[in-house]
């Protein structure tokens, strides 16, 4: 299992090898993933706020670039929770989320 940003820069080769079970780029609503990201950034005070909000705003614009790049190399775009099924699908005796 890989996950990340770049997991799917391996998808290609871990399926010319026969190792892919399933590839998958979160979708998830822009706004919550930008306040989502906002509030563990403001919660670290690694910055100024001003710095993670015009940050924050980079981030949400460039996401449909990054979904469709992901897309692109062989990831499928889902929703959380289908993800979450069909992993638990490939589990044995795994029950499986609603």
């Amino acid at each position: 299992m890989a996950e990340g940003i770049f997991a799917a820069e391996i998808v290609a080769e871990c399926q010319r090898r026969g190792l892919l079970a399933g590839a998958y780029a979160l979708r998830r609503p822009r706004a919550a993933t930008f306040l989502r990201r906002l509030a563990r950034d403001l919660t670290e005070q690694r910055k100024a706020p001003r710095v993670l909000v015009r940050r924050g705003v980079a981030l949400l614009r460039e996401e449909p670039a990054v979904l469709a790049r992901q897309t692109g190399l062989g990831a499928e775009a889902a929703r959380a929770r289908e993800v979450l099924r069909r992993v638990a699908a490939l589990l044995p005796g795994h029950p499986r989320p609603h």
